[in-house]
């Protein structure tokens, strides 16, 4: 089953074979080569596992199931299915954007297979609702949807510089955009509305695993008032707000992202907040 399922998800593994398993999982365009400036970091005490959402990377595009994949829950199966398959247990799981509200399902349905979770600049809802401030209107999402089914290309290489930010840095903007070039466009389609669609709110005080909440100074796609949000509704979560532009902080403030994450992650730091 190990072998299938790092065949599915295009699993690397690093680091030390017997330590605690440390899971990265990506963001929507993205893949686990976004986490090269982070990852390595781990390995001397963890053992560090990389793999790609199902449509991304080098994963198995066979395994895409429309019905599946449709919403967050069954991108959290798959995290658990690669856990499961890989026998593992005690994971801090890092997750990107959307993968942090797929670690908070994937942690409720086994919250015995984690011990610690770390959200980088999660959104559990774009979509502005009364005093809820997502960052984004409801037509606003819908345009965006529209301009990704009808010009995917046009898309990636409009929105890579507000995802990104950085604009005097333009080989980060370069390389998201190529990110975002190299997913199916079909399988993006869905994963955007399964992504900028969802709400998981309510879902949040249901995460019972302590959490680490990354959020940038400055992030057009998910606020600081997000992340204070995130904060606020689950019983155990930390928020460390990083000085860093953009939603990508593992690429645009590595050094800064790795120091929060091994503060919160290494052998000897407190499990609850």
């Amino acid at each position: 089953m190990a072998v299938e399922i790092a065949r599915r998800f295009n699993i690397v593994e690093s680091g030390q074979p017997d330590g605690q398993p440390m899971v990265f999982a990506h963001g929507f365009g993205c893949d686990q080569h976004m986490w090269r400036l982070v990852a390595p970091a781990f390995e001397d005490d963890f053992r560090v596992i990389l793999f790609d959402h199902v449509g991304s990377g080098g994963s198995d595009p066979s395994a895409y199931d429309d019905e599946r994949h449709r919403t967050l829950d069954g991108y959290a199966q798959d995290v658990l299915d690669i856990i499961t398959g890989l026998d593992l247990r005690d994971v801090i799981l890092v997750g990107h954007s959307v993968s942090s509200m797929i670690a908070a399902l994937a942690a409720i349905a086994a919250p015995d297979r984690f011990a610690k979770l770390v959200f980088v600049s999660p959104s559990p809802r774009y979509i502005d609702d009364g005093p809820y401030v997502g960052g984004f209107t409801a037509e606003d999402i819908q345009d965006m949807l529209s301009s990704l089914d009808g010009n995917y290309l046009g898309w990636s290489s409009a929105m890579a510089p507000a995802i990104m930010g950085n604009a005097d840095r333009p080989e980060l903007t370069a390389e998201l955009e190529e990110s975002f070039c190299r997913v199916d466009p079909r399988i993006a389609a869905r994963f955007a509305r399964a992504t900028f669609l969802s709400d998981s709110r309510s879902d949040l005080p249901r995460v019972q695993v302590p959490t680490l909440i990354l959020q940038c100074t400055d992030d057009a796609i998910a606020p600081v008032a997000v992340g204070e949000f995130v904060r606020d509704a689950m019983p155990d979560a930390r928020l460390v707000l990083l000085r860093a532009t953009g939603h990508c902080p593992h690429l645009s403030e590595p050094a800064a992202t790795t120091a929060a994450i091994a503060s919160f992650a290494r052998p000897g730091a407190p499990a609850s907040l």
